[in-house]
């Protein structure tokens, strides 16, 4: 490719005597009179003091920076927001963290499409900021990467290892009893030691690895440390990468197929990912314009097996999967097995058997990632509900530890605070279906994850005994028997908002069903006295994703309701 198409968008905008205005603002953060004849590449950085998930990326920006100048390019580096799931999580607040997606998107798509940069790196550490940087990746499809920022190494506490759902299932555990206030101090204190997304294979962690399955990060950039030199190096190599996709002339959606999100969801199965990427997918799908359904996660996990002993269900942390290889390996089995596509085409310029040819196997004596023919699970942990409940779906994650089926009588409750007063004052017991409403993408208004009350329900010792369903989501921390994302949601009419407390609920794995035991007339009586609420916010950002967002069955998105 010549120099002047690998410039396609950036000389319109520095190019030429009539660009000197352009130029000579440049010239003042820093541009020199060669910078104008390279390729510019904006570095879109999450980093922020808001979190610790994100709290080091501008220092990752600037290795991306080194790594894009070295290979002949000009970059630069611009932010966007980021919030904190951890922190905001069973608040008000926390409204806004879907919402966060939109808004990253929108912001990275602005300052790209305004600047007239070439190519993008986008770097992102926590659950929203990167399924929104990829959003922005396909609309804008311009030479690009994504860069994950990085795990967390575990906290510590004795001999007990430690991440932020240690401390959500404290609480329910000092609620009971079970522990003193001492102790609950001492976890909160030491559980989160520095910089990095939350340790497990919860949301961050698992769209990490989805994305490097889906072919939009270098290899093993799901799995590294966030405070490591392999990260650094990540960066840079991934710098110097986009002047390669520029020359290459390979887009975002060259590589964004339908076969490569079967790739990203096979590898979210395997590894016994978060719920949320069911959300994520679809929506990075919509925006590279291709048509992904909930029924081709089914469709996927009849024939791909759960075999990661990861957290939040199982033993281990993403550190330790990273001391035996990170996702490579499980890839390559994946791969020789003929459940990934290999002639999926990646951001390294060549296809993803290529990359995979020559990676390593785990060590023989590891334990963290099982044999296919000896799975934790034969089927995969996210299982698709349809029913009266469900008439559009619903996503349970199943690991196959809580059972398969779960029947029991409804309490009911229309927001996220008042179910977690009641699991911390010991009203849940034994037997009950926690129904939890109004959380859904336009009643909420921002789908909340129910971390809390989930991890409540656990820390009391209820983990086996309650299941939890709710038209909101889960964080990648929940564990238990829960359903989320029930759609159609309660604010817009869906049999959700018409459960009274002591109907009965069936939870049905086995049978994909999620089943309210009430007979259509009762229904209908119920249905006729049902008045929608008043919607929660009528101006501002929450006002404005109320009015615009999708069904989580389509991935929660703003922009499909506008076609």
């Amino acid at each position: 490719m010549t120099d002047k198409n690998k410039r396609q968008h950036s000389s319109q905008v520095v190019d030429g005597m009539s660009r000197a205005p352009s130029r000579a603002m440049l010239h003042a953060v820093g541009f020199e009179d060669s910078d104008f004849s390279k390729p510019q590449v904006g570095i879109a950085s999450t980093w922020s003091m808001v979190t610790p998930c994100n709290m080091h990326i501008n220092t990752l920006a600037d290795h991306a920076v080194t790594g894009a100048n070295k290979a002949g390019g000009k970059a630069v580096i611009f932010n966007t927001i980021t919030i904190s799931d951890g922190i905001s999580m069973g608040t008000e607040g926390m409204k806004y963290s879907l919402v966060s997606r939109e808004v990253i998107a929108d912001s990275i798509e602005t300052v790209v499409g305004c600047q007239g940069f070439d190519g993008i790196v986008a770097i992102g550490g926590c659950d929203k900021n990167m399924p929104g940087c990829m959003i922005a990746l396909a609309r804008l499809n311009r030479p690009a990467i994504f860069v994950y920022g990085g795990t967390i190494l575990s906290g510590c506490h004795g001999e007990k290892k430690l991440d932020i759902v240690s401390v959500f299932e404290a609480v329910g555990a000092r609620a009971n009893d079970k522990i003193d206030d001492t102790e609950l101090k001492a976890i909160e204190s030491k559980a989160i030691p520095g910089p990095g997304s939350c340790g497990g294979m919860y949301t961050a962690n698992t769209m990490a690895s989805a994305i490097e399955a889906l072919g939009m990060s270098l290899p093993n950039s799901s799995a590294q440390a966030a405070v490591s030199s392999d990260k650094q190096s990540d960066c840079e190599r991934a710098g110097a990468a986009v002047l390669n996709l520029l020359e290459l002339d390979i887009k975002p959606l060259d590589i964004m197929t339908l076969k490569a999100f079967e790739n990203a969801i096979t590898v979210v199965i395997a590894l016994g990912g978060s719920t949320n990427a069911v959300l994520h997918l679809l929506a990075m799908a919509d925006s590279a314009g291709i048509k992904l359904t909930l029924d081709d996660f089914t469709r996927i996990g009849k024939k791909v097996p759960m075999v990661a002993d990861l957290k939040p269900s199982g033993r281990y942390s993403m550190a330790e999967l990273i001391d035996i290889g990170g996702i490579q390996p499980l890839m390559k089995v994946l791969l020789d097995n003929g459940l990934l596509h290999g002639d999926c085409l990646t951001v390294t310029g060549k296809t993803l058997a290529e990359n995979l040819k020559d990676v390593a196997p785990y060590p023989q004596q590891q334990d963290i990632i099982h044999p296919l023919d000896n799975p934790i699970k034969k089927d995969s942990h996210l299982v698709v509900l349809y029913g009266n409940l469900a008439a559009e779906g619903g996503v349970a994650k199943i690991t196959g530890k809580e059972g398969l089926v779960f029947t029991g009588n409804a309490k009911v409750f229309d927001c996220e605070e008042h179910a977690l007063a009641s699991i911390l004052d010991g009203n849940i017991v034994k037997g009950d279906v926690i129904v939890v409403r109004y959380e859904g993408p336009q009643g909420g208004p921002g789908m909340r994850e129910m971390l809390s009350p989930t991890a409540a329900v656990m820390g009391r010792g209820l983990g086996s005994d309650v299941a939890l369903i709710t038209d909101g989501r889960f964080s990648g921390g929940t564990h238990g028997f829960v359903v989320g994302h029930i759609t159609p949601e309660a604010y817009t009419g869906g049999l959700l908002a018409l459960v009274e407390n002591g109907d009965q609920i069936t939870i049905d794995a086995k049978q994909q069903k999620l089943t309210l035991h009430v007979d259509d007339q009762q229904l209908e009586q119920r249905k006729a006295n049902w008045n929608k609420p008043e919607p929660r916010y009528t101006r501002g950002v929450l006002a404005k994703y109320a009015k615009l967002v999708s069904s989580a069955s389509e991935g929660a998105v703003t922009d499909k309701r506008l076609e």
